[in-house]
């Protein structure tokens, strides 16, 4: 059965054929806590045969999510720690966050926000604490670029994306604007002329950060999505997170980064999944994750290779963690490793 609309209960997901009424009481118990959604165009991709389905496992509550083990969080990157105002974090100098809005059109089952997003989660800012924010961006002259996440910015209408434009227009040292949003993926005909035009503002260099993590998201009609953003001069950059049962895999890797790169969405980063409650089960370890990102070197073109990025706990920032091929052996002297294994002098001897 092919879903026709939203899915955001759990009775929607037994209709779906996502679930079986087996699954009740653990979906009622997850849906207690978490948000559940997925949008038509998701719901259709996922294979109902494979019972590891890369989509279904990204969406589809599991009761693992129930599990919370050892140094998992409410607020696993310190957002509330680095959050002067209502819905600003500024953990760096020249930028911030402004999360506008909590709401998805879909709820990954990994989410770092999980605590924050979804209809119990923190809502929408309301003009009082949208007008407090642009304040603080104005009244703080190092902030350079601004990023709209949540939530995800792109569920709210061309009208509230073009007052938010407008006013960040308005503050001069603002250069870059950046949308972190999965639509493009999961709803693409919302990218329409309208949602393109309220995204533009004058004096201001516009981003699109792609959210996906499989390569079977990338649909003609996502594709399609894309091109009208970038045809419409808005740069995007990908970012994906490295998810056991999804992506752990160079192959699919690969064929992911190398799809970005075919839509003109350049590979940005590459997420070790945070330590969000109840998501264990899609953690892979550090070393299995560099494993996997260096066999992707040499396999793919530069243009393809994404970042590995750790984003450490408590609000500290984030931290590159691909695998270092290079170490010193003394008296100025390295050791630099290929990608096939190989290990050379730097100097070469002799």
């Amino acid at each position: 059965m092919n879903a026709v609309k939203p899915i955001k209960t759990v009775d929607d997901l037994l209709q779906a054929g996502l679930a079986t009424p087996d699954d009740r009481a653990m979906l009622d118990e997850v849906a207690a806590r978490y948000a559940i959604a997925l949008t038509p165009v998701m719901a259709r991709l996922i294979d109902r045969a494979d019972p590891d389905d890369p989509i279904a496992r990204q969406f589809v509550p599991d009761p693992a999510e129930l599990t919370v083990v050892t140094g998992e969080r409410a607020d696993p990157i310190g957002d509330h720690a680095h959050s002067p105002v209502e819905g600003i974090v500024h953990r760096y100098p020249d930028r911030v966050l402004l999360k506008a809005v909590h709401i998805c059109p879909v709820y990954c089952r990994f989410c770092f926000r999980r605590e924050m997003v979804g209809p119990q989660g923190l809502g929408t800012l309301d003009a009082a604490a949208m007008q407090a924010a642009f304040d603080y961006i104005a009244d703080h002259q190092k902030i350079w670029e601004v990023i709209l996440t949540g939530g995800d910015p792109l569920v709210l209408s061309p009208r509230r994306l073009r007052d938010i434009m407008e006013a960040l227009a308005a503050i001069a040292h603002v250069k870059i604007v950046r949308f972190h949003t999965r639509v493009p993926v999961v709803d693409p005909e919302k990218i329409d002329a309208a949602l393109i035009a309220a995204l533009k503002a004058s004096g201001k260099t516009v981003y699109v950060a792609l959210h996906a993590n499989h390569p079977r998201e990338l649909t003609r009609e996502a594709r399609a999505a894309c091109a009208r953003l970038v045809d419409a001069g808005i740069a995007m950059i990908s970012q994906s997170v490295l998810l056991k049962g999804v992506n752990d895999d160079p192959d699919v890797l690969a064929e992911l980064m190398k799809a970005f790169v075919e839509i003109r969405v350049k590979p940005y980063y590459l997420h070790h999944p945070d330590l969000a409650p109840g998501t264990g089960h899609f953690r892979l370890t550090i070393d299995e994750g560099q494993r996997i990102v260096a066999a992707l070197r040499g396999r793919i073109s530069g243009l393809c290779q994404p970042a590995y990025i750790l984003d450490i706990p408590g609000g500290h920032g984030k931290a590159v963690i691909g695998e270092s091929v290079i170490r010193a052996t003394g008296d100025g002297c390295y050791s630099v490793s290929d990608y096939r294994g190989g290990e050379h002098s730097y100097p070469p001897a002799g």
